[in-house]
């Protein structure tokens, strides 16, 4: 049997009826459809891949003194296992995913109660509530998990650290979406 759904129809003389038809449209209006081609998961583990770069970048340039001269403190964001060894890979990812849990959980209530902070300063207390995330996840990685992920300080390595995060994060996600 095939499936119904209702049709509205506004007649001349302003009656509505509702009638129906043999197949179900999409709320927008278009064809429901299942993507061919489309592997179950892909764009979380895209989104995992875009954090775990992202969170690269962002210990590149925390790495070396060039912030650090900048702010005439120590500055650094890093991973304190071999470069580009499994361990290396297998801390990027883990704290990518932390840094994700956290930010899922933490971020809607924190911006609920914050409402007026975030009004108030027209968004940029978001780049403080963001270093705290990092430096949070930064505590949970090393506490709980024992990942080789340090950040140095919350001014200026964590804030601004999370901003660079957000950036790349932003500007790689916006290709993956033209990709996909």
């Amino acid at each position: 049997m095939p499936a119904l759904r209702a049709r509205s129809s506004i007649p001349s003389d302003g009656t509505c009826q509702t009638t129906l038809s043999d197949s179900i449209r999409h709320p927008a209006g278009r064809r429901a459809r299942a993507k061919h081609g489309t592997i179950p998961g892909m764009k979380l583990l895209l989104r995992l891949v875009v954090s775990a770069v992202a969170l690269w970048v962002a210990t590149l340039l925390f790495s070396d003194d060039v912030i650090s001269s900048m702010f005439g403190r120590e500055t650094r964001i890093e991973l304190t296992d071999e470069t580009f060894s499994a361990p290396w890979f297998g801390t990027l990812l883990l704290v990518a995913i932390l840094f994700g849990l956290v930010n899922a959980v933490l971020q809607p209530i924190i911006k609920t109660i914050g409402c007026a902070a975030y009004a108030l300063t027209l968004g940029l207390v978001a780049l403080v509530v963001n270093g705290a995330l990092l430096m949070l996840t930064e505590w949970l990685g090393r506490e709980l998990f024992g990942l080789g992920f340090r950040v140095a300080n919350f001014w200026p390595s964590a804030v601004l650290g999370a901003l660079v995060i957000g950036l790349v994060s932003w500007l790689l996600n916006m290709f993956v979406r033209k990709a996909t």
